[in-house]
């Protein structure tokens, strides 16, 4: 009854008895991968050499980045591009937000307490530079952030927030336009983090009117580790972008190598050193399966594994004094639950990795399970599930 089950059969190790349970984390490679990687090395690097950077490398950052807003985030081309790691996107998003607003009142900078490190991390740092100030939503960890938290928390001083459209411990899907719409009315600017749901719930960019947006493509784009994040900048704010990692490959003429910074027009001032091509490989094959199976199917599935991983849990864990720490709403979470228990440590994972089964940890006791919906099988989720009930029964 899966639509999407020969999809599956596109990864490396899916005819292996292991139970994948953290493409959150890093997702399965592609058979395709495979030949690609190599056919690389030897035709584009060893065959054309330094030709390949005009013939085809030096456009790969848009191209992918356009192929990228097409299949999974809703964006026109134009506005995406692949650069850096998320952590140095997120920073040249914010900051750029910052002078894009560009008003002394405005001092504050909104963001919740159960995002990722590297968001929290990002924004105490740079609150430190600009002598700006924090306010922090109390987030339910077993939930997310509510547009009435981001409303209370947004007002005549604020200047950006930042949120995560996932909350990596819980998995509950904020409502990305209504938020969205929320700190337009406060007259600020949003910028998202979509590392847990690029490739797994549709997100539509545009038309919910996001103004900035980063994320990772080694997880649900399946780019294998350290593949370049993205970075997404409404078209409305490309003419007066002013990123402040300047860098020789996001100026107007690269080669040119003259003396001053003129940006780049468009999204390509975005970028900064030279662009990490070879992390770039790996997710074609991936955009190009998301557009031939496209991202509606795709969160229908997903809903269906999520919604079948919740039943399997009350019928093998709760009674065991689990807890579900994710909405049981298909529609308010993404494609991973997280199910807490007092006797789950990290040393519980390692032993289930030892068999085969592989979620991941998050202190102090969750276990969360991630479910690709190309690659991750509904088998994979019953069998993993029953693991960790024999760990809890053991």
């Amino acid at each position: 009854h899966d639509p999407l089950a020969h999809y599956r059969h596109h990864f490396i190790g899916s005819d292996t008895p292991v139970s994948y349970l953290d493409g959150n984390s890093l997702g399965r490679p592609l058979k395709r991968t495979a030949d690609d990687v190599p056919a690389f090395i030897r035709d584009d690097w060893g065959g054309r050499l330094i030709r390949s950077w005009d013939e085809r490398w030096l456009a790969m950052p848009q191209a992918i980045g356009d192929q990228l807003g097409r299949a999974v985030l809703g964006a026109a081309p134009g506005q995406t591009i692949i650069a850096d790691s998320t952590t140095v996107v997120l920073y040249k998003l914010i900051r750029a937000a910052l002078a894009a607003v560009a008003d002394p009142d405005r001092n504050e900078l909104v963001l919740d307490t159960e995002n990722f490190p590297t968001d929290r991390y990002l924004v105490e740092g740079i609150a430190l530079e600009e002598g700006l100030t924090l306010r922090w939503i109390q987030a339910d960890p077993a939930a997310g952030v509510t547009v009435d938290q981001v409303r209370e928390a947004t007002g005549p001083r604020t200047a950006v927030v930042l949120l995560s459209q996932i909350a990596y411990r819980s998995g509950h899907l904020a409502d990305l336009p209504a938020i969205t719409a929320a700190v337009h009315d406060a007259g600020a600017l949003v910028v998202w983090d979509l590392c847990h749901s690029a490739g797994s719930v549709e997100i539509g960019l545009d038309d919910a009117g996001v103004d900035f947006a980063a994320g990772c493509t080694y997880k649900y784009l399946n780019g294998g580790p350290g593949s370049p994040a993205f970075a997404y900048v409404n078209h409305r704010h490309l003419p007066s972008l002013n990123q402040p990692i300047w860098g020789w490959m996001g100026r107007k003429d690269a080669f040119e190598m003259a003396a001053g910074y003129e940006p780049a027009a468009g999204i390509r001032g975005f970028l900064s050193g030279t662009p990490a091509i070879f992390g770039m490989i790996a997710m074609q094959g991936t955009l190009d399966l998301i557009e031939e199976a496209s991202m509606a199917a795709i969160r229908e599935k997903s809903e269906k594994l999520t919604a079948f991983a919740v039943e399997v849990f009350d019928v093998l864990l709760a009674p065991l004094g689990a807890e579900l720490a994710t909405p049981r709403d298909p529609a308010r979470r993404g494609s991973h639950i997280t199910v807490d228990h007092a006797e789950f440590t990290k040393a519980t994972v390692e032993a289930l990795w030892d068999g085969d089964v592989i979620p991941d940890f998050r202190a102090p006791h969750g276990i969360r399970v991630g479910l690709s919906p190309l690659s991750t099988s509904f088998r994979e989720v019953l069998q993993g599930m029953e693991a960790m009930r024999k760990r809890l029964q053991a």
